[in-house]
């Protein structure tokens, strides 16, 4: 074997067991498993699960908070969020500084911190557009290179300025797509009228089924209970044949959406076997998280923003980000806990699409070794693991500190 986990605490096993991995897969959980190993870990009782997955993450705006004022965070933030229009518009400032150069830096930084806390795969978007051009969607790519088989990303060529109201904004996402992109990704909610919308979206799934691509898409992101992209794009998804493959990404609006339209857009979202990423902690309305799952919606939980002109704090730990939600959502019984922990691993690697990925004979070997005996101290103190596993090997983590430390500003 490559590596053994003993003495593991394991949900659903009522004693600890020894986790044996070879050739990237788990391929024996057992009392006790009597192979040797090149790699032994002593588990010592601490809680074993699957590693962390993040279905969305600005990685391009990573650390560039400090490059800009603070009025478009004001804006996001403030009440009923009904400027967070004009703070994409504020926001997008920076992106008239972009340089490949200083983007791969921060991002090296972010992702080196996302393997530190066992956080092993990222949807990460990069802003594709007339200022950003394609300098942030080349620097994710570059660094999805770097940290092939520590944490793999999924990069998303994001229209985030528009695709209607930005011209060009098109041919660079399908120019990103062309250069290694591995989701299209729209924001329609930020065109001007309902049929720009709709042109938008049906703009952002060609190109996808141009490129064999999924969709990953932020709707309805502002307090405005008429928005109405998110079932436009559910709706898009089944007409298009693209079920499974498509996801949702905040929906803010929902939280003033009438029941019977909320259920209406739930049944749409299950026939489009489409995910929705709620981020509440990255600004003062969210999805209904709990409706959403009562109706049988898959929901998963994602970090967003990392120190940028949306959310000031952000260290890729999903535990943290977790710990977050269960104060803005009241998920504190165990039972909530629990789906809190599995909308941070298992549920929101299958929102992204991640093949075979669970802690079972035959899984991915995407672990964590905690530092915490179950979920209830995991989320408490959400600490760094003691062991990250990807991809079926021990993550050297004082390299991923080395890597923090060098791609520090000048």
């Amino acid at each position: 074997m490559d590596l053994i986990i003993r003495r593991a605490t394991v949900r659903g096993y009522p004693k600890p067991v020894d986790i044996a991995i070879d050739g990237g897969q788990i391929v024996r959980i057992a009392p006790r498993v009597d192979s040797q190993a090149e790699t032994e870990i002593d588990a010592a009782g601490r809680l074993v699960t699957e590693s962390f997955a993040n279905p969305h993450l600005h990685l391009c705006k990573v650390y560039t908070l400090q490059m800009m004022d603070e009025v478009a965070l004001k804006n996001y933030h403030g009440e009923g969020m009904g400027k967070a229009m004009s703070a994409i518009e504020l926001a997008a400032r920076v992106k008239e500084q972009y340089n490949r150069a200083w983007i791969i830096r921060n991002v090296r930084r972010a992702v080196a911190q996302a393997a530190i806390y066992g956080n092993t795969h990222i949807r990460a978007f990069a802003d594709v557009d007339r200022k950003a051009r394609l300098e942030g969607v080349l620097a994710l790519i570059q660094a999805r290179e770097e940290f092939k088989g520590i944490v793999d990303l999924q990069v998303v060529a994001f229209a985030q300025d528009g695709i209607v109201r930005e011209p060009g904004a098109a041919e660079l996402v399908r120019q990103a797509m062309e250069a290694g992109a591995d989701v299209v990704g729209g924001i329609p909610w930020i065109e001007y009228t309902e049929a720009d919308e709709q042109q938008h979206i049906d703009v952002i799934f060609a190109l996808a089924a141009q490129f064999d691509k999924p969709v990953s898409m932020l709707v309805d992101d502002a307090g405005d209970p008429g928005l109405r992209t998110l079932e436009k794009m559910a709706v898009k998804a089944i007409r298009q044949g693209w079920q499974g493959r498509v996801l949702a990404h905040h929906a803010r609006a929902m939280s003033m959406y009438p029941k019977p339209y909320l259920q209406k857009v739930a049944a749409l979202l299950k026939t489009a076997q489409m995910g929705v990423v709620t981020d509440p902690h990255t600004g003062p309305l969210h999805a209904r998280v709990r409706e959403l799952l009562e109706e049988g919606v898959l929901v998963c939980l994602g970090q967003d923003d990392i120190s940028d002109a949306y959310y000031p704090f952000g260290r890729n730990n999903m535990l943290e980000v977790a710990f977050l939600a269960s104060h803005l959502l009241w998920m504190t019984t165990t039972g909530e806990m629990e789906q809190l922990y599995r909308m941070i691993t298992v549920d929101a690697a299958r929102a992204m699409g991640i093949a075979n990925f669970g802690l079972q004979e035959g899984g991915a070997a995407h672990l964590v070794v905690l530092n915490a005996p179950n979920v209830l101290e995991a989320l408490r103190y959400h600490q760094a693991p003691a062991v990250v596993v990807s991809h079926g090997k021990v993550v050297d983590t004082q390299a991923m500190e080395a890597v923090i430390r060098e791609n520090q500003p000048d």
